[in-house]
């Protein structure tokens, strides 16, 4: 198994996969490795049409039916092996597809919540479903922390890259709360713009807290080894999290980093330095 789809060193994923024991570390950056593919299609800004961008994501998907089949194409032969190691399920890879198809087909713009909440789902939760398996956690208990976990990270990363996404003419924050705000119209660049955008996202910002507390919540019952990479992943997000509604969401906004003093103090504190 080969690590060259590891994320880069710097990010508060490899931080939280790099405490794992070598073999499930390295089907980690398998599983990225697969999710970065996907992502890099839905994301390509380049001359292809959204038809060409979605044949490939459904090239994605016959392989992935292929590989379950005991038929690999050559290019999925580690994930292949994780796949049989840790029983990861098909169903998990046609949703994270299935939310990459989303991104693929047109801009996201100002989904209602269920939407978004389904988005949520595919590129986040299905992928956590899929990590969870390899970090050892395979019960309900498992299912209920991809749920929460990954719900929380996207919504914390919705709202550190409201610019960046709206340069790429992408705005995820949902209608319901931008009505509620007082921000009209869906124009990604003027939204971004709009100082009422603050009360929209210190509702978002609320529902990810609310599913950190679930997600930790879940943690404190789970086998500590489990548990030990996703409570990286939500010390990591959480700061992120606290920073911005610390410094507030009024244009113009710095992107938020992850504390690392307070990830250095989840790695004293749960044992794993």
């Amino acid at each position: 198994m080969s690590s060259q789809a590891a994320p880069a060193a710097h990010s508060s994923f490899y931080s939280a996969m790099r405490i794992l024991p070598e073999k499930q570390r390295e089907a980690m950056f398998v599983l990225y490795g697969f999710c970065r593919e996907v992502d890099d299609i839905a994301d390509d800004r380049g001359p292809e049409t959204a038809a060409e961008r979605l044949a490939k994501l459904e090239q994605w998907r016959a392989d992935i039916a292929a590989m379950v089949a005991g038929q690999a194409p050559p290019h999925l032969a580690a994930l292949a092996e994780i796949t049989r190691d840790y029983q990861l399920r098909q169903e998990d890879f046609d949703a994270v597809i299935d939310g990459m198809e989303m991104d693929a087909k047109e801009d996201i713009r100002a989904p209602d919540w269920a939407a978004l909440d389904l988005y949520c789902d595919r590129v986040a939760s299905a992928v956590g479903r899929l990590s969870v398996r390899i970090f050892g956690l395979t019960d309900q208990r498992g299912v209920e922390l991809a749920h929460h976990l990954g719900r929380a990270l996207q919504l914390t990363n919705i709202l550190r890259d409201i610019d960046e996404d709206a340069s790429l003419g992408r705005l995820y924050l949902p209608r319901e709360a931008l009505a509620a705000a007082g921000v009209t119209g869906d124009d990604p660049l003027a939204v971004a713009a709009d100082p009422k955008l603050t009360q929209a996202c210190a509702e978002v910002a609320a529902r990810a807290r609310g599913h950190f507390e679930r997600a930790q919540s879940i943690m404190g019952t789970a086998p500590r080894a489990a548990v030990k990479a996703p409570r990286l992943m939500a010390v990591a997000y959480g700061s992120i999290l606290d920073r911005m509604v610390r410094e507030g969401f009024a244009p113009p906004r710095r992107r938020a980093k992850a504390s690392r003093l307070r990830l250095v103090s989840a790695l004293l504190r749960y044992g794993i330095l």
